[in-house]
């Protein structure tokens, strides 16, 4: 049997990640920076042999996954469908409002004087999920046990269908948090990674139930990629 790995994608920069806004549930398109970028991508993912896409349901997420596909050498014959359950966390009033916001109040929620301060620290994702609930004056935001729910089984049961199917690689589009929180659910001693770049690559090895972290934040698709287009633009 082929070795099922999921290749993890964190969308392109829109313009609320350009601007400084928390999107969450709320959405903005890809900025002309954003878009390059994940071209860029997905010529240098191209010669990857995906047997399956994904990405969430968000606007952003979906157009990314588009992008890259668009460059991939197979893309038209990828099977690609989206999941909800691969969302960004939702952060319920919060949503759509300056970063400065969420993470002016979230840290004092939690005794901490200020984000820095707070990153400084250990916190779990139990106590930010309570904090942002906390924060969020309409009651949209998701508890702990629902995102963790949500998260697990949405890339469990692709890297297990995959493995049932044979095996094979599978693109994954999703979010900052989300896919940081998902790497805490692997292996709970990581620090929470909360600079994931728009575009870079998680990668995981699934088998038998059980993910291994490969890669983190893996920029090295997109230099592999600027390079490809180079080429092709000077033929």
């Amino acid at each position: 049997m082929t070795e099922t790995k999921l290749y993890i994608i964190r969308h392109g920069k829109t313009m609320f990640n350009t601007i400084g806004r928390t999107q969450g549930w709320s959405d903005t398109p890809l900025t002309n920076e954003g878009e390059l970028v994940i071209q860029q991508l997905g010529a240098g993912l191209k010669a990857v042999p995906f047997k399956e896409a994904y990405s969430s349901d968000s606007g952003r997420a979906m157009q990314t996954a588009r992008i890259i596909l668009q460059e991939h050498t197979e893309g038209e014959k990828i099977p690609y469908r989206t999941d909800k359950r691969i969302r960004e966390w939702c952060f319920g009033s919060l949503d759509g409002g300056y970063d400065g916001e969420l993470w002016g109040v979230v840290p004092r929620i939690l005794a901490f004087n200020n984000y820095e301060e707070m990153m400084s620290k250990t916190i779990t994702y139990r106590e930010l999920a309570n904090a942002i609930i906390e924060a969020d004056t309409a009651d949209w935001a998701e508890p702990y046990e629902k995102i963790r729910e949500r998260v697990w089984s949405g890339f469990e049961d692709m890297a297990h269908q995959r493995e049932k199917d044979g095996g094979g690689n599978v693109m994954a589009v999703s979010h900052g948090l989300t896919i940081s929180f998902l790497l805490s659910l692997i292996d709970e001693t990581l620090p929470m990674q909360m600079e994931l770049e728009n575009g870079s690559v998680t990668t995981l090895i699934y088998k038998n139930g059980t993910f291994t972290i490969d890669k983190i934040n893996d920029l090295h698709y997109i230099e592999d990629g600027k390079k490809e287009l180079t080429h092709r633009n000077l033929l």
